[in-house]
């Protein structure tokens, strides 16, 4: 059987040395590589030959990346990596909340961000076979059209997003600790953060939650657990 093609990556920055030096590193890596020095550009990129991954710079001289990563999650599910000199905590929140993966800040070791690179390929492509069906109560997540339906209604969820929610039904009406979902969801222990289990917990919340009663439950001091609603106390 041939080999599966090498994942594309989208490569955003303004500075011509760091994106040249991301494209080469990468490619040397085994990606396929298209860059782009604008956030038009970074879009038209995209609509032409859609990315697997796009690593996104904040800071654009046109559009900023969070602009951009609102404009792509309108009609795609492209997993997203931003790469950024702003570190503020309220930078990180916004563009997790636009449905970025991961957040690597300036400087960066290139070892890093292409291991942050294949960390969120593999928890976005899955691991297990298509067709898979999980259902909890009302909610259900169906691996094959990679949907996730509560009373039958469409939940959008990015990537990161489904895959924390895909554990956490793989494991309904247990408490798992937020360490248990850092190593499983996010496949490292992303530099000791367990805010961002937090935050993506939060965010899954308001999703489910616009939809019916809720479903995730904090056990304080342990962590978190997924159960139908009649299940609780």
């Amino acid at each position: 059987m041939p080999d599966d093609p090498a994942p594309r990556l989208l490569v955003v920055d303004d500075e011509p040395n760091i994106r040249e030096l991301l494209s080469v590193s990468l490619r040397f890596s085994g990606f396929e590589v298209a860059a782009a020095a604008t956030g038009r550009d970074a879009l038209e990129s995209a609509e032409q030959d859609p990315p697997d991954l796009v690593v996104l710079d904040v800071m654009l001289p046109d559009l900023d990346g969070f602009q951009v990563a609102r404009r792509l999650r309108e009609s795609r599910q492209v997993p997203i990596l931003f790469l950024t000199a702003r570190d503020a905590l309220q930078d990180k929140v916004t563009g997790l909340t636009l449905g970025g993966d991961d957040y690597v800040t300036k400087p960066f070791s290139l070892e890093e961000v292409v291991a942050r690179i294949r960390s969120v390929l593999r928890r976005t492509r899955g691991d297990t076979p298509s067709a898979a069906r999980y259902r909890v109560g009302d909610l259900e997540l169906n691996e094959d059209a990679h949907e996730v339906r509560r009373a039958g209604r469409l939940i959008e969820l990015s990537p990161t997003e489904y895959k924390l929610l895909r554990y956490l039904m793989l494991n309904s009406g247990r408490v798992l600790s937020k360490a248990q979902i850092l190593d499983r969801v996010w496949n490292y222990d992303f530099a000791g953060q367990h805010g961002i289990v937090e935050s993506y917990i939060s965010f899954l919340r308001h999703k489910l939650e616009s939809q019916g009663p809720r479903m995730i439950y904090t056990v304080r001091g342990l962590g978190y657990i997924l159960r139908e609603p009649h299940e609780a106390d």
